[in-house]
């Protein structure tokens, strides 16, 4: 029977078993899916900058130089622990979109990821992202910066639809997601679709499995994403090239606020004329006043801020704001005093609350100061 010592004298001289190395990946997994894009792909000359208000994007752009670009991520964060381990990029080509995915299947081909996704960023005329602004491009920044690969992504003109989709769209619906948008802009809401919460521990279930399978929804959702945005980015380019075209009232005045931030002032002023109905009928001539206030077309502005009186819209600022106008634009002291009154016969009735206490207070200084200006003593 052996001793312990030569049972550990055995063990030493006995050849050790090696696991076969894995082989050095050669490159990433690649696939290329064509979508139809039922908007189109026409882009009238001047509308990015419409849309993104950014001088250093193209006045006239070509949409087949355009990448519209999406990842799919292990975390949330912009640390050194979190990678793209999906890039998809969409390039236009003859009407259609292409979308090609890049996929590390393990984390040494990242580098491969990366390399592709350079290639495209270098040929592009504009990038389109959602959301990317803040996400997507400083975490790819950050994962060329780690592999050495230097590109200089704050060069490239850079559309980030979210913002242009809130400035339009969040009055009335107020989330403005892709998956939202799919479903109440476009009226096509996705089946049975892969959480964007849910994919970074679908990956690592992968990297456990080396189950392919179980990374082919997240490949859709990547894909289908892209071919959203790219859709979304010329149903956008309609809106504010016809702004009346839009089928709500609130989008109508939400782009004519787009158009005055933008100094287009007569389109704004049209599309707030547009608006002017139901729920919308205050905000509209509140901001149609205001605009024609500013230009220096105050007998205008007091038209509609009359017309807010007859309406009994917007408590009691109405009055001061034709006040203001009566008095210091056109001249009219003693109308000034006379709208002034009446507001304060209005504000008097109104159910408490800050806002009208302190309109109430306003109306009430007016008031006695403008009775001092038109006395025969003053």
């Amino acid at each position: 029977m052996l001793s312990l010592r030569d049972k550990l004298r055995a063990t030493q001289g006995a050849p050790k078993r090696s696991t076969p190395a894995r082989p050095a990946a050669q490159d990433c997994y690649m696939r290329a899916t064509d979508f139809d894009l039922p908007e189109g792909t026409s882009l009238p000359e001047g509308v990015l900058q419409l849309m993104q208000g950014d001088p250093a994007l193209p006045y006239a752009a070509d949409p087949e130089r355009f990448l519209f670009l999406d990842t799919e991520t292990t975390g949330l964060s912009h640390g050194a622990g979190t990678v793209a381990f999906l890039v998809g990029v969409g390039v236009i080509r003859c009407g259609k979109l292409t979308v090609y995915q890049y996929l590390m299947r393990d984390y040494d081909e990242e580098v491969f990821v990366l390399r592709h996704v350079r290639e495209h960023l270098e040929k592009c005329q504009v990038l389109v992202t959602f959301n990317g602004r803040s996400f997507d491009m400083p975490l790819l920044e950050t994962r060329f910066i780690m592999q050495r690969m230097p590109v200089d992504i704050e060069e490239i003109p850079h559309a980030d639809l979210l913002h242009t989709a809130r400035r339009v769209w969040k009055l009335r619906l107020g989330r403005c997601n892709l998956g939202s948008l799919e479903e109440l802009i476009f009226h096509e809401p996705r089946e049975e679709d892969l959480p964007g919460s849910e994919v970074p521990q679908r990956y690592f279930d992968y990297l456990k499995q080396h189950d392919f399978q179980l990374l082919e929804d997240i490949l859709k959702h990547n894909a289908q994403d892209i071919a959203s945005l790219a859709r979304l980015l010329f149903h956008l380019a309609r809106l504010h090239e016809t702004p009346l075209a839009a089928e709500h009232l609130q989008d109508i005045y939400s782009l004519g606020r787009v158009y005055e931030k933008r100094g287009r002032m007569q389109t704004a002023r049209m599309c707030y004329r547009a608006a002017d109905a139901g729920s919308m009928s205050q905000l509209s001539r509140e901001r149609l006043a205001d605009n024609l206030r500013r230009e220096k077309r105050p007998e205008e502005a007091a038209a509609i801020y009359e017309k807010m009186i007859a309406s009994r819209q917007g408590g009691a600022r109405p009055y001061i704001a034709l006040s203001k106008l009566l008095e210091h634009r056109l001249k009219a002291p003693e109308a000034a005093a006379d709208i002034t009154r009446r507001g304060l016969v209005y504000a008097a009735d109104l159910p408490p609350s800050d806002r009208n206490r302190a309109d109430f207070e306003d109306l009430t200084r007016r008031y006695a100061r403008l009775l001092r200006k038109i006395s025969p003593e003053g």
